[in-house]
């Protein structure tokens, strides 16, 4: 069958000084880690998993990983005291992609706010998509669409190093997979 990464985030932005995050990693429903929210440090929950890549990748991933929380952590804050949002206000973001049997892949990248749908990225034409037409959306919208740096950062994450990393993370958990 198919076999779908997905990588969860939940920052509740309390006030313009402090963020609180959490982030979980599944393969399927195993947890394969979570985030330090002290530190943004990978916790790995399966003995499989940090031993199927190279120490080099997890430096690379857990530094990116800190780079895009301090930076859209400024971001947002920026945003939400240009816009007059008031605090305190949640976002969350799912990511991943899905692996199917013919060797195809497809990538995904969601976002909400407050609990609601928020934006979308189209993966195939690197477009934000609204989930819902606000204002604070198409302002959101516009300022992504902007940053095309991060835009292709997701389309290369999801769409080829989630699918390369997940083909290895299936071989070395070959047997916790076959369980499920």
């Amino acid at each position: 069958g198919s076999f779908t990464i997905r990588l969860f985030q939940t920052s509740t932005f309390q006030n313009t000084s402090f963020v609180d995050t959490e982030g979980l990693g599944l393969l399927e429903d195993i947890e394969l880690g979570s985030l330090d929210k002290q530190t943004w440090t990978i916790h790995f929950c399966q003995p499989w998993v940090h031993p199927a890549l190279p120490r080099s990748d997890w430096d690379m991933i857990e530094n990116m990983i800190k780079i895009y929380l301090k930076k859209s952590s400024h971001l947002i804050n920026e945003g939400a005291m240009q816009k007059d949002i008031p605090y305190p206000f949640v976002l969350q973001c799912m990511a991943g992609c899905e692996l199917y049997p013919n060797r195809t892949s497809r990538a995904f990248a969601y976002v909400g706010y407050n609990g609601q749908d928020f934006l979308s990225f189209d993966m195939e034409n690197a477009t934000w998509l609204l989930s819902q037409d606000t204002e604070l959306s198409r302002y959101v919208q516009a300022v992504l669409q902007n940053y095309t740096a991060f835009s292709e950062l997701v389309d290369v994450l999801f769409n080829d190093t989630c699918v390369d990393d997940m083909e290895v993370l299936l071989h070395y958990g070959k047997e916790a997979v076959e369980r499920q």
